[in-house]
């Protein structure tokens, strides 16, 4: 269930009305609700409560997001320097962040040496020799996970498929035994754990057991792998369909892991936040549809794939719905929403039933709170937009709105 419900015709996040957010702040904007987020948190823990919890950045990286996680006790999940960087910025404890990634540079990794990350996940013999000939000035022995790739397909969209054999990630089973009994890197490293993270969105907890199956007996022939990190991929209902529950992946999990001795880690992003955010956008122009189409009308909006890229990027839905909801019995309309960019894969939802708008009108795209600002870009020149947080009824800016200037402050292109 959402925490954006209708209120007295008004959609709400809690009691707030959000039209009251876009009147002050403008369009388009984030909003996220850290409420539903710690929520989300909450039902996770309990799934698993022997579970080490790190939010992934990648899904959502804001300051004032993170720093609010950070309190309430997890630690992070970094797929680069800059986001050890935020993660830090944010009080995280570096013993608490994982540095994973699968192109990491020698100056990112020199960064999370110095900065003594908890744990940095490999993901190659390549990058395991990099690291262990790094450690070497430190004079001591950093922890260190293997990715490991069991060749698993996680019944999700194939961009975010990542435990197959063709996939960039990870090491396979076999190369990774070789990898835990070549004595040369125990003198620089501790390889005290396993990374299986074979996708985002995934189908069904089998396909998570079928990795498993393959990997722990990793845990019986080397004693000093004592952390299974899971990752995260947990499935979040963009359409309103059934998608497994965290409860039902602890359930398929948990059996496999009964008297071994081993410390569980999870790496959730798009299950704490992706329902506790949307994207606000107002109607700028209203266009009937002449042709055949089913579409009667293309809503051309301000926000677009420069705010929310995924409908473009994996022909994702977001569902979206209006601030104001008529009194009931009024027409639903198959709109075509879409957004300002010069682009025409720049829809954000190809046949939403809504209400007859008018231009002003704003709407709310719904599951916006993954991979929305993170992913965003300043294509067209379009400077970004704010972000606010809502806490207990109260909101508040948590990054501004972008202006012209900050889009050129880097560039010295004009001067003699």
């Amino acid at each position: 269930m959402s925490s954006f419900s209708y209120r007295d015709r008004a959609l709400c996040v809690g009691d707030l009305p959000l039209a009251q957010i876009a009147a002050e702040v403008g369009t388009p904007c984030y909003v996220y609700d850290l409420d539903r987020a710690l929520e989300n948190l909450r039902r996770l823990r309990m799934a698993f409560p022997q579970a080490d919890i790190h939010y992934s950045l990648k899904a959502n990286a804001n300051l004032a997001l993170v720093r609010a996680l950070v309190e309430s006790g997890v630690g992070l999940d970094a797929v680069s320097g800059g986001e050890i960087f935020r993660a830090i910025r944010a009080g995280a404890d570096p013993a608490q962040i994982v540095f994973a990634g699968v192109g990491k540079t020698h100056a990112e990794l020199e960064y999370a040496l110095k900065a003594r990350v908890g744990w940095i996940n490999v993901e190659s013999q390549g990058e395991l020799r990099r690291v262990a000939e790094m450690s070497r000035p430190f004079k001591r022995r950093p922890k260190v996970a293997l990715r490991l790739n069991p060749d698993v397909h996680a019944d999700t969209h194939h961009y975010i498929d990542t435990g197959h054999a063709a996939s960039k990630f990870g090491i396979p089973v076999l190369e990774a035994q070789n990898l835990l009994r070549d004595p040369q890197f125990n003198e620089t490293l501790q390889i005290a754990g396993v990374h299986l993270h074979i996708g985002s969105q995934i189908g069904s907890p089998q396909r998570i057991v079928e990795a498993l199956k393959q990997v722990l007996p990793l845990f019986e022939e080397f004693p000093n792998l004592k952390t299974l990190d899971l990752g995260g991929g947990f499935p979040v209902s963009y359409t309103g369909e059934s998608v497994p529950s965290v409860e039902d992946f602890a359930e398929a999990i948990q059996p496999l892991l009964n008297g071994l001795a081993i410390q569980l880690l999870l790496e959730p992003g798009r299950y704490l936040i992706a329902d506790a955010g949307v994207l606000l956008i107002e109607v700028q122009y209203l266009k009937p549809v002449l042709n055949r189409s089913e579409v009667e009308v293309i809503a051309v909006t301000d926000g677009g794939m420069t705010e929310l890229i995924r409908p473009a990027l994996y022909g994702a839905y977001h569902g979206v719905l209006p601030l104001k909801l008529p009194s009931e019995g009024s027409p639903r309309i198959a709109t075509q929403v879409v957004g300002p960019i010069c682009e025409s894969a720049d829809v954000l939802n190809q046949r939403a039933m809504l209400p007859p708008l008018a231009e002003g009108d704003v709407l709310a795209v719904l599951h916006a709170g993954a991979y929305g600002a993170v992913m965003g870009s300043t294509y067209n020149a379009r400077p970004r937009p704010p972000e606010v947080l809502v806490e207990g009824g109260q909101w508040r800016v948590v990054r501004r709105r972008e202006s012209w200037s900050d889009l050129i402050e880097l560039e010295n292109g004009l001067d003699p």
